[in-house]
């Protein structure tokens, strides 16, 4: 099982770093990375799998959206199918 994680915020120095860190803490293993910085604004979406989460995926959204909070940064948690059925038209 995979999830997408967007993570948005004010450009600075670690925030691959620490997401993919945070990540790590919760057995999210990250598979595919994509970010751009536009104007002053950091930009990522993260592959990561989450079959082996230290944790419930549940208690993992949550953990990400508050981490992110305490760093500036809105991050969102979405399980792939969620995800893909969002997008299919």
């Amino acid at each position: 099982m995979r999830a997408v994680i967007s993570v948005v915020g004010k450009d600075g120095v670690g925030i691959l770093a620490n997401v993919s860190n945070k990540c790590a803490e919760a057995k999210a293993n990250v598979v595919d990375v994509s970010q751009t910085i536009m104007d002053d604004m950091f930009v990522m979406i993260m592959l990561v799998e989450v079959d082996q989460l230290a944790t419930e995926f549940t208690m993992f959204v949550d953990d990400m959206e508050a981490f992110g909070k305490s760093k500036g940064l809105d991050i969102h948690v979405m399980h792939e199918d969620i995800f893909k059925s969002m997008h299919t038209i």
